[in-house]
């Protein structure tokens, strides 16, 4: 006779009910303001100013997305662009300086190795407010003022970047690179053809979160970029807040807008960072 399977005891059924009742209201309340947002974007104008509000528009429409599109003096699209330009821009120069770095922390043995990598480190807990005055005298030295490189150019050296991807290298066995120099193939070539394709999880989660920090950079291109031409998205929205403060419409419209280029690289991306929290939680 085989055994019966035990029943789950009344206080673990208790205790996991707890956790997916604690889940289930933590999702609640990180997902209704953001509904709230997109469901009152589509309100009309007299709707918004409605005492007390509905939740729910009573007769949707798409009235503030079209003027916003439709406004020649709102430069959403240029200034649309230029948050895609510098954003893609950062994620590839990132992905490319702290991969290679990390492969060289990772799999090389040099003199001074441990004092480099421990400066990187101390560069990770620093403020971006410390070094925002010295960031900005040597942006104003290179003339990058009022210049989208000058959004660009700090991302040549990602510290968090970097530790990422050397935690993620030094697992990987070094018989493959050993064999591949045997092989008479270049150090360049190892990287590339050996490391690089091993790293989509990593490199996907580490392409995101740079993304979005740079998507939603506020400070550093409030004081670097001048003309409304230049503008990011964040300025954008800023300048939506003041300039059109008794039209919540147009403000919630732009607000929805310059968070879809983020949902769209995340669904791009999510499988590969799920993949990478399932690999570091088995490490």
């Amino acid at each position: 006779m085989t055994d019966k399977p035990k029943r789950p005891s009344f206080a673990f059924v208790l205790g996991k009910s707890g956790a997916y009742a604690v889940l289930i209201v933590g999702l609640i309340g990180t997902l209704l303001p953001f509904f709230y947002i997109i469901v009152s974007s589509l309100k009309t104008t007299a709707e918004l100013r409605q005492t007390p509000p509905d939740f729910f528009p009573k007769q949707p429409t798409f009235e503030h997305y079209t003027t916003i599109l439709q406004d020649k003096d709102i430069p959403i699209a240029q200034n649309l662009a230029n948050s895609v330009f510098v954003s893609v821009m950062r994620v590839v120069i990132t992905l490319f300086t702290s991969s290679y770095a990390g492969y060289i922390f990772a799999k090389y043995h040099f003199k001074g190795k441990n004092l480099a990598f421990g400066i990187i480190l101390i560069q990770i807990m620093i403020p971006f407010q410390v070094v925002m005055i010295p960031n900005y005298l040597l942006t104003v030295k290179l003339g990058l003022i009022d210049s989208l490189w000058a959004l660009i150019v700090p991302a040549f050296i990602d510290a968090y970047g970097i530790f990422m991807m050397k935690q993620f290298i030094e697992a990987l066995p070094a018989e493959l690179m050993d064999a591949a120099r045997i092989d008479g193939a270049s150090e360049f070539g190892i990287y590339s053809r050996i490391v690089l394709p091993q790293m989509g999880p990593p490199l996907a989660s580490l392409g995101i979160f740079t993304f979005m920090a740079t998507w939603n950079d506020y400070l550093w291109p409030l004081i670097v970029l001048t003309s409304p031409e230049k503008r990011t998205i964040p300025l954008l929205v800023v300048w939506f807040q003041t300039a059109h403060v008794s039209n919540q419409g147009l403000v919630l419209a732009a607000s929805i807008l310059t968070l879809l280029p983020i949902f769209v690289v995340y669904i791009f991306l999510q499988r590969w960072i799920v993949d990478q929290a399932t690999s570091s939680a088995f490490k």
